[in-house]
């Protein structure tokens, strides 16, 4: 898994100062918008999101049948609805997320995984699904709930900041047989993949564009090993288990914490 960085644009200074101040925040929001980021400006009515690690857990998904039908996540589209409005997220995530949370309640009932965590991670790596590193060409859930355009990180290669990760999958899932890339809504390198892959909707053929695969593998990852996530350690140890850094762990809190408090994050 790896961390997308984000941008930010200057202004020119030729306005007035007024002007000029108008004019940043509306570039910045735009430049936001076009990440698929929250954007908090000075009037937002947010509430401040508290520091507790594990972060407050969001009112469980309810309880449905996880073969039902050719997409489980469809049983929960009712629930969906006000927290997408609230949060931001596109409702086909906010569903993959509470299906994996359900999923996660009855192969691993003592992980005590909240669907808001798998959100703030969801958020992190690729903004739910859209964030691909192209200003100009987002990606989006379809109809289905894959990736388009799919998501593709960038080359394992060892380069500064990045590991080194030689191929593992003959290029079969990020097309590249050299190095391996993270892949997908939750941003899985091919080996992870392999090693967690959940096949929630039954298909025979899990995808990890597809949000409600990667979400229910990222439950499996998260919960691996008997860890508790109702617990410090354990939900740190949990997220380390995607990123070592202390950065990141504090981004997917505070983005799990807001979600927490139905707000965007």
């Amino acid at each position: 898994m790896s961390r997308s960085p984000q941008k930010r644009s200057s202004g020119c200074g030729c306005l007035s100062v007024s002007a000029f101040a108008v004019l940043v925040i509306v570039l910045f929001a735009v430049g936001m918008s076009v990440f698929g980021g929250a954007v908090s400006l000075p009037f937002s009515s947010k509430e401040p999101v508290p520091a507790d690690v594990p972060p407050a857990a969001a009112e469980p998904a309810p309880v449905v049948d996880l073969i039902a039908g050719d997409r489980p996540s469809e049983q929960l589209i009712e629930w969906s609805e006000q927290i997408s409005s609230d949060t931001r997220i596109d409702p086909q995530a906010v569903r993959a997320y509470g299906i994996a949370e359900r999923w996660a309640a009855e192969n691993f009932p003592t992980c005590n995984l909240s669907w808001n965590t798998l959100a703030g991670l969801g958020f992190v790596e690729s903004r739910h699904g859209t964030y691909n590193g192209d200003w100009l060409n987002r990606s989006h859930l379809d109809e289905n709930g894959v990736a388009e355009p799919r998501i593709i990180g960038i080359a394992l290669d060892g380069s500064p900041g990045f590991a080194e990760i030689r191929d593992t999958d003959n290029g079969v899932l990020d097309g590249d047989t050299e190095y391996d890339r993270a892949v997908g809504p939750m941003q899985f390198i091919p080996s992870t993949w392999n090693q967690y892959v959940v096949d929630i909707r039954g298909t025979g053929a899990p995808d990890p564009q597809q949000i409600d695969d990667a979400a229910a593998s990222a439950a499996n990852l998260l919960c691996f090993g008997g860890r508790d996530l109702a617990t410090e350690a354990g939900w740190t140890e949990a997220i380390r288990a995607y990123n070592q850094s202390d950065e990141y762990v504090a981004d997917v809190r505070d983005a799990a914490a807001n979600y927490a408090l139905n707000q965007s994050a």
